[in-house]
């Protein structure tokens, strides 16, 4: 089966999740910046979320540029994906309005944990479905990236409870590491071709 309809969804969904998480913002009651820098941890954990919902969809296109078919378990690999990045804008506005709490900086470090995994059972998925010379088997290799990403957030969530700005600097750590673009996917291609 084609894999376009797959991309225009997911696509899709994550657009509206970057939408969803913007209408969280209410206009200040005032007209002072104290009454705009007030929303500052608001905006914060949006950019942050932003970031991270931009370097998911960018990873997801390298991944399907390189995805030759879709099977029923990539569909549901990455259906599984997007219920987790699903709850990527529940997460941001609680974070965001207790000014990193403890309980829901634990839960957005669980959140980004999960959809973290079902990035890695999708990659798996389409490896699985390409055979023994997967060009993204050979383009990610063992992906100590995403998995350092994922200790990383493995250990930030229990951190959340007792120091939830230390987690915070670590979910900020894991996407500059991820902000440029896997190239990894893109210097297989030019290698290649």
């Amino acid at each position: 089966m084609g894999k376009s309809r797959l991309e225009a969804f997911s696509d899709g969904v994550i657009a509206i999740l970057i939408t969803i998480m913007v209408l969280e913002f209410k206009t200040p009651e005032g007209h002072a910046w104290t009454d705009a820098t007030a929303l500052s941890a608001k905006f914060c954990a949006y950019v942050l979320s932003f970031v991270f919902l931009g370097i998911y969809w960018n990873n997801h296109h390298h991944m399907f540029h390189v995805t030759k078919h879709v099977t029923g378990g990539i569909l549901w690999a990455n259906l599984h994906l997007l219920f987790w990045l699903s709850l990527v804008p529940f997460a941001t506005a609680w974070m965001g309005e207790t000014v990193v709490a403890p309980v829901p900086t634990a839960l957005y470090g669980g959140i980004l944990l999960m959809a973290g995994a079902a990035y890695t059972i999708l990659a798996r998925a389409i490896i699985a479905s390409q055979g023994a010379h997967s060009a993204l088997k050979a383009a990610i290799g063992i992906d100590r990236k995403g998995w350092a990403s994922v200790v990383a957030y493995a250990l930030a969530i229990p951190i959340a409870l007792v120091a939830p700005w230390v987690s915070a600097a670590i979910y900020a750590a894991v996407a500059l590491m991820w902000l440029v673009p896997d190239r990894r996917i893109e210097g297989h291609l030019h290698e290649i071709t």
